[in-house]
């Protein structure tokens, strides 16, 4: 199997699962003692990922995935925000997190507008200025990817960020595919919410993810699941973690893991992996643009960056039947979607991935283009 689709759900190394097996046996042998620990085995986690992403733990919280952050911000807005104002986003955001601030826009009198990115997609410059046309006076909210899911776009969120302070503009930043990918310090970013998973491109085991919170902003963002808050007799380390990290009884060991794996990472000299990544990803993107009828689907070319390359498909493709066959016939597993209208071919690399699966995705493309009478140019 090529495995070229990490950015979905990441990939799990087995000694970081090992490690996960070890906090799921320690909550089995005695879990009230577990529990009563649970505080303080959680403070050590949220210190190591503050101190990963250029934050204060008392600013983050554990959550599963970032689709629930992304809820707990649009329930906070949704009663903070008046009917007629506007919440600002792109149409290339991730299809949950839309739907989220769409429902709580419409329960509320709240208007979602889309800033449209074009394809070929322009320069961060001007994706920027694109997004920030759409401004308008009763503009509230702005929420961005910061690289987009459907077509691994980086948004240049910091530019945005700021700029959006100096307008009074609160900022909500979908980070799903950052941490463990890109630099992040959101000590320097700016937004006003960031919400990310660890289970992409950390590597940890699935189900881990957080939320950030300014401090400024945190009296207004009241959990989505109302549990024991500081009530429970171990609370203590503030009310944004109290009120929103003990959520009654979960698995919590993919959280504890994180300081595993964020050592694990150190160990493996990541900015070498990352490297690596990188180069397979240009190399993707190079191979597949040379095939007639595929075109590059940012005009300046893919942001060398990214461990994520996305190309636009011939119109014509049938994307559902094209991502079937590469796995079923040539057992690759890929992105192959259709986004506002368009083919797309979305590749991620990782640690496992080789210039020989890349040349596994190009000949198989090819052949797909040559021998499929549908697929198009």
């Amino acid at each position: 199997m090529v495995f070229l689709n990490h950015g979905s759900f990441g990939a799990c190394p087995r000694v970081i699962l090992d490690e996960q097996r070890k906090w799921i046996e320690r909550l089995e042998r005695e879990p009230v003692l577990f529990f009563r620990e649970l505080t303080g085995l959680m403070r050590t986690s949220r210190e190591a990922l503050a101190d990963y992403v250029g934050a204060q733990p008392e600013d983050l919280v554990f959550i599963t995935n970032s689709t629930f952050g992304v809820n707990v911000a649009a329930h906070a807005f949704g009663n903070i925000l008046q009917p007629g104002d506007e919440i600002l986003t792109t149409d290339h955001e991730y299809g949950a997190c839309d739907r989220a601030w769409k429902q709580y826009c419409v329960s509320k009198g709240v208007r979602y507008v889309r800033a449209e990115i074009p394809f070929p997609v322009p320069s961060s410059e001007e994706i920027a200025e694109l997004i920030w046309s759409k401004v308008t006076p009763r503009t509230k909210v702005l929420f961005l990817s910061h690289i987009t899911s459907p077509t691994a776009v980086r948004i240049p969120v910091e530019v945005l960020c700021a700029r959006a302070r100096e307008a009074g503009i609160r900022t909500v930043v979908d980070g799903s595919h950052a941490p463990g990918h890109i630099p992040l310090d959101l000590s320097t970013l700016h937004a006003d919410i960031y919400t990310a998973n660890c289970h992409k491109w950390m590597c940890t085991p699935k189900g881990s993810a957080f939320l950030w919170v300014s401090p400024d902003l945190q009296p207004l963002i009241p959990p989505l699941i109302v549990s024991w808050g500081n009530e429970i007799p171990t609370a203590g380390d503030g009310a944004f973690v109290d009120e929103h990290e003990y959520l009654g009884t979960r698995d919590v060991s993919p959280f504890l893991s994180v300081p595993f794996a964020i050592e694990w990472m150190r160990q493996q000299q990541w900015h070498d992996v990352q490297r690596h990544g990188r180069a397979l990803a240009q190399m993707a993107m190079q191979g597949l643009i040379a095939i007639n009828g595929i075109e590059p689907l940012c005009a300046d070319g893919q942001d060398p960056q990214l461990q994520m390359a996305a190309v636009l498909l011939p119109h014509s493709t049938d994307t559902d039947h094209m991502k079937q066959w590469l796995y079923a016939e040539q057992a690759i597993e890929v992105v192959v979607h259709r986004w506002l209208g368009r083919p797309i071919l979305r590749c991620s690399t990782h640690a496992h991935t080789t210039s020989s699966d890349i040349d596994r995705l190009v000949n198989a493309v090819q052949m797909y283009q040559r021998e499929m009478p549908y697929a198009g140019t």
